[in-house]
């Protein structure tokens, strides 16, 4: 009879597991910069294996529907072209000669505006991203984006860090809380100069100017005056691409744009 004493104690103890897979230890509190690496390098190994060097990123409410009423319907349709446009001129198609993907459509990964936006780029056949984050009434990803390419964060901070890594434009389209949150944080980087000037379209002129009255900031000295030239307005899919071509948006490698972030 073996005098052996019995190990089961040491072999089921949480210390004994391998920290990576010890869950119990990768969610405790003291391991959150841990997870907020992760969440950055999975999403980042995944965008660099397909070659995403810049992003036109679409904000917009997640409440528009297709055929919805009032304006609803037509922002999702205008949404939808716009994105197939842009990935059919913007690069996102084909690698270069340099392995890179240009001006890929990037969105909240939700439905509404950002649907239309992942679906007009599937109707050019190009691929796009859905950067989900996960919230107490679960927001799943809508049916469109790239699988490879649809992620979901726990931390909006790495989500928004992801949003202006390799934006090379941004579109905005009629929407609530989050779009304006979106929207003006990028706005902030590019005043503040945390983030390279970059062409901003808003959607449909007239929403935007009830909703916010950014010349009245201005003339109250909250901004400069130049400020409000940060952005542009267009009301078609097609007036929207012209107006980030001639703001500056090219089809080629944004590589670096990531530099100030």
């Amino acid at each position: 009879m073996s005098n052996k004493k019995p190990n089961a104690d040491q072999m089921a103890s949480p210390a004994f597991r391998l920290a990576a897979l010890d869950q119990d230890f990768l969610l405790d509190d003291h391991q959150r910069g841990v997870r907020f690496l992760l969440e950055y390098e999975k999403a980042e190994q995944a965008l660099r294996k397909w070659g995403v060097s810049s992003t036109i990123v679409v904000f917009g409410s997640a409440r528009t529907t297709e055929g919805g009423k009032g304006e609803h319907g037509r922002w999702y349709d205008a949404a939808r072209k716009f994105a197939k446009i842009a990935s059919e001129r913007g690069g996102a198609l084909d690698k270069d000669h340099n392995g890179h993907r240009d001006n890929v459509i990037a969105t909240g990964g939700g439905g509404g505006i950002m649907e239309a936006a992942n679906r007009g780029a599937a109707d050019a056949s190009a691929p796009s991203i859905g950067f989900n984050i996960r919230l107490p009434f679960e927001q799943e990803p809508n049916p469109y984006s790239t699988p490879e390419l649809t992620f979901q964060f726990h931390y909006f901070g790495m989500r928004k860090m992801h949003f202006a890594m390799r934006a090379a434009a941004l579109v905005v389209f009629p929407g609530g809380f989050g779009t304006f949150d979106e929207l003006f944080e990028l706005l902030t980087l590019v005043q503040t100069e945390k983030a390279p000037k970059l062409p901003i379209v808003l959607f449909d002129e007239a929403y935007w100017k009830e909703v916010v009255n950014f010349q009245h900031i201005a003339d109250h000295g909250m901004i400069s005056p130049d400020d409000v030239d940060l952005f542009q307005f267009a009301s078609t899919p097609e007036d929207a691409w012209e107006r980030l071509v001639e703001n500056g948006l090219e089809a080629a490698d944004h590589a670096g744009r990531d530099a100030l972030i």
